[in-house]
């Protein structure tokens, strides 16, 4: 994967986070308050359809 390609995905991944799982940012910030989070299921199984319809149209 290019470092391009590479961006752009975590570019969809931070999007859906935010919008799904309310969370600010993927990247590690060393703190279990910042880094650690409770989510319901329905909100991991809406993120991940939202992760996996993004793949899709990305190879059509």
């Amino acid at each position: 994967m290019t470092k391009r390609q590479q961006e752009k995905l975590d570019a969809i991944f931070t999007r859906v986070a935010q919008e799904e799982l309310q969370v600010e940012t993927l990247e590690q910030r060393w703190s279990d308050n910042l880094d650690f989070y409770d989510i319901p299921v329905w909100g991991i199984k809406n993120a991940l359809e939202r992760a996996y319809e993004a793949g899709r149209n990305s190879v059509k």
